[in-house]
């Protein structure tokens, strides 16, 4: 069972986003299996009759919350994609913003998605795993074009691939916004971060 549409939520007013922004706050504090259905909705301020009206289960309300943050993902570095053109270097550098300023904005739930992976039942499994797949993909096509095109000069893709992705998702675990460094500030080191992992050597 999925979430009602958005012209159901609509008529039931704010009931779906509380439901939501309760499971991820408790989520992220008590983990999955310390966080039962109860305490969602009481943090909610939700009967239990209410929060089933959006989500059949608990199972079912972490798949969502996970299922969202990944599509939010998948759209911002398409789109980011877009607008970089064909230059291997300029899309890997739009890949890594739209990596950075997502795990900045969704913190909570990429947290959640690397903490509460595991407990996702094998069919909500495999779709995430086919969304991880693809965003997998596209990171490699990029540093292939750049070997291919001369500009990358790194000698194991692979691991400089697992190096950069690696790296752009863990700021989900330290950073927090009104620090030292800007998220723009960021964006920019990690940027030059994987240009050195993929050893850039802009054509001359």
């Amino acid at each position: 069972m999925n979430p009602a549409s958005d012209d159901a939520r609509s008529r039931r007013g704010d009931g779906y986003s509380a439901i939501t922004n309760a499971a991820r706050e408790i989520f992220s504090e008590h983990g999955y299996s310390g966080t039962s259905i109860r305490d969602i909705a009481r943090k909610a301020g939700l009967s239990l009759s209410a929060l089933y009206y959006w989500y059949p289960s608990k199972q079912a309300l972490l798949a969502a919350i996970i299922d969202d943050a990944d599509r939010d993902y998948r759209t911002r570095y398409d789109e980011a994609l877009e607008d970089a053109g064909d230059d291997p270097a300029a899309r890997l550098a739009a890949l890594v913003r739209a990596t950075i300023e997502f795990r900045v904005d969704r913190r909570i739930d990429s947290a959640i998605t690397a903490s509460e992976l595991r407990n996702l039942d094998q069919t909500h499994h495999a779709d995430l795993r086919a969304l991880n797949r693809r965003a997998t993909g596209v990171w490699k096509e990029i540093i292939e074009s750049g070997i291919a095109a001369g500009v990358f000069t790194c000698q194991y893709p692979d691991e400089a691939r697992r190096t950069v992705i690696a790296a752009c998702n863990a700021v989900a675990q330290w950073y927090r916004t009104g620090g030292d460094v800007s998220r723009e500030q960021l964006v920019e080191r990690y940027i030059n971060i994987a240009y050195r992992v993929v050893q850039y050597q802009p054509a001359t």
